[in-house]
């Protein structure tokens, strides 16, 4: 796991002191080495967590004849399988990294060499003798990639933090990129937050030629998938062999390894799988918020950690540890993106960071199997859903700020927004084949747009802050494809979702487990908005001049007597703070990490640099 950043100009030098501020920007990514190569025109840096050839896989790696130059971010969980064929067709490997396969299938197979790589990465592939530059990103998102172009040439980088210092002037803030943050929790697709940079999608690689885009080319989607005629029993057998390939090459690390273990169905498969295969006890981690209106769970993954015998960690964090946890979260998510599930996140790989290298999750678990309440609307919901909000059949269709609150809270400009949040959605639903069924549509939208853009920002950022590798099995590109394309019967019974592999797990877990209500993973946020932390943000929050663009001050205040009022509200709240957070690293080029405690009211009440 790395931190890949780089410049590609047209014509001008590549400024140093530049690409030297980019790299130390990402010396969170990979604390372990730093390598960079310049060519006049074109420079590259990276930064290593090293996880497998730890002692030879220094980065950039180059061809013999010193051609291709090449700089990853990931894990190619085929390289051994793919090395050994390139070897037969006479290729000669210098190291034995798994990302040195990228170069020599780059060569060998030309512009379908993606085809022939698994795993999940992020990487720039300099071809010297075409003045070609290849950036591309595995199919389901898993690892991040940025770019930007500008009159001088294309910038790139795993997180916008290493892409400031390479850009002409700072970015100014995106207006629909800020409503689909408020509205959905995040900015989907090719668009982020800043105007002018823009999102690697996932399954794409961008072509790059002395120093401008030539093309962009998805060499995977979901769309491919086709539903399938098969029966439990024959579903389950195809199943086996597909999850039997996609641990045993998830596994390949030459550093030990964890799980983030929740009361969930995904990560007690997980766990169940990984200790059949592993010859030590595997160490899980769990975090807990006892004491708060959010069912405890931590019971749960205490009882399936003694059926498999794992070495079990548990964090609880107290009320003031979140709270103060919450910067260094907004700091390391780079992009704008309101999960909370961040903070525990941060927690648990702070904790795991600490013994580990490499962690297992069980992300993607419910898009691929169809395990959210959401996939289960009636038909009678889903048609007056759509009556409100057309396009999706409902699907996705309630903001986070709704009835009242946009005219009461946006300036007119931010209101202008508002009817292009829920494009993507509608675009994504419009696309999916004609064969496919609503189920299908509802988790194509989500492995395209929330997967990638939120809860994958969420495992990565959160994981990496700490120097840990995120590995997510059910994102293997072969399970999502078997996933999305089983029959809906098999998925969906009635209220009771991620059926199928709920019924495969049977032979290893519990029935009263996989079967239980699906809880989710919540974090009791409203719980701890107290009357002291209201009466601060009355004073801060109505008149800060970061939201006076976007958000007028006597609904500020409104949605504040809210909260103190009812309790209600707080998301709305928490994802106005955060903004304001956020804004302070990027007018700081997030140059500087916080403190692992720190108060969020303080960096609220510091108006430096804020002035007009």
């Amino acid at each position: 796991m790395c931190g890949i950043v780089g410049l590609f100009n047209r014509s001008a030098p590549v400024p140093i002191a530049a690409l030297e501020t980019a790299v130390a920007r990402l010396a969170h990514r990979g604390p372990d080495d730093q390598g960079t190569f310049v060519s006049g025109h074109f420079g590259m840096g990276h930064t290593r967590l090293s996880i497998i050839d730890l002692a030879g896989g220094h980065q950039p790696l180059k061809t013999a004849d010193g051609t291709l130059t090449l700089i990853a971010n990931g894990e190619i969980y085929n390289f051994i399988e793919l090395r050994a064929l390139l070897e037969a067709r006479g290729h000669r490997f210098l190291t034995h990294s798994d990302s040195e396969v990228i170069l020599h299938a780059y060569r060998e197979y030309g512009e379908h060499f993606l085809e022939h790589i698994l795993g999940m990465f992020a990487f720039a592939l300099f071809d010297s003798a075409h003045d070609r530059l290849i950036l591309a990103r595995d199919r389901l998102g898993i690892k991040p990639l940025f770019l930007a172009e500008s009159g001088r040439g294309v910038a790139f980088a795993s997180e916008i933090k290493g892409l400031l210092p390479l850009l002409d002037s700072p970015p100014d803030i995106d207006a629909l990129g800020l409503a689909r943050y408020l509205q959905t929790q995040f900015a989907a697709g090719a668009t982020t937050l800043l105007r002018g940079v823009e999102r690697v999608l996932p399954g794409e690689s961008v072509w790059i030629e002395q120093g401008r885009i030539a093309r962009r080319h998805r060499y995977w989607s979901p769309l491919q998938v086709q539903t399938l005629d098969l029966g439990f029993e024959e579903a389950a057998t195809r199943f086996d062999a597909l999850m039997e390939l996609a641990i045993t090459q998830h596994m390949r690390s030459d550093v030990p390894f964890g799980l983030f273990l929740s009361g969930g169905v995904d990560s007690a498969v997980l766990l169940a799988q990984l200790s059949q295969h592993a010859d030590q006890p595997i160490r899980t981690f769990s975090v807990g918020f006892p004491g708060t209106s959010v069912k405890d769970e931590l019971p749960l993954a205490q009882a399936i950690s003694r059926r498999f015998g794992s070495q079990h960690r548990e964090i609880r964090p107290s009320a003031r540890d979140i709270f103060q946890t919450f910067p260094l979260t907004i700091w390391a998510a780079d992009e704008l993106m309101r999960d909370n599930a961040n903070m525990p996140t941060a927690l648990l790989a702070q904790a795991a960071g600490q013994e580990l290298k490499v962690v297992f999750s069980g992300e993607g678990g419910d898009e691929v199997f169809a395990g959210y309440g959401r996939y289960r609307s009636s038909p009678l919901e889903s048609w007056f859903k759509n009556l409100l909000a057309p396009g999706s059949l409902g699907f996705r269709t309630r903001g986070t700020f709704r009835g009242e609150w946009p005219r009461k809270l946006f300036t007119p400009e931010m209101r202008a927004q508002l009817p292009q949040v829920r494009q993507l959605v509608i675009e994504g639903w419009r696309q999916t084949p004609a064969a496919w069924s609503d189920l299908q549509r509802r988790q194509y939208i989500d492995l395209t747009q929330a997967l990638p853009d939120n809860l994958l920002v969420k495992a990565d950022r959160m994981m990496m802050a700490w120097g840990l590798e995120g590995r997510v099995p059910f994102l293997d590109h072969r399970l999502v494809e078997f996933g999305l394309g089983l029959p809906d019967k098999l998925k969906v019974s009635g209220r009771v979702g991620k059926l199928f592999l709920k019924r495969w797990a049977l032979r290893d877990i519990p029935e009263d487990y996989l079967f239980a209500r699906k809880r989710g993973f919540y974090v009791p946020m409203g719980d701890w908005m107290g009357a002291d932390l209201i009466g601060q943000l009355n004073t801060l929050l109505p008149d800060h001049p970061v939201l006076r663009p976007w958000f007028r001050p006597e609904g500020v205040r409104a949605l504040i007597g809210r909260c103190r009022d009812t309790r209600n509200g707080s998301a709305m709240l928490w994802a106005i703070i955060q903004f304001v957070i956020w804004t302070r690293f990027l007018r700081q080029g997030f140059a500087e990490r916080p403190a692992a405690l720190t108060d969020p009211l303080e960096l609220i009440r510091d108006l430096r640099g804020f002035e007009p």
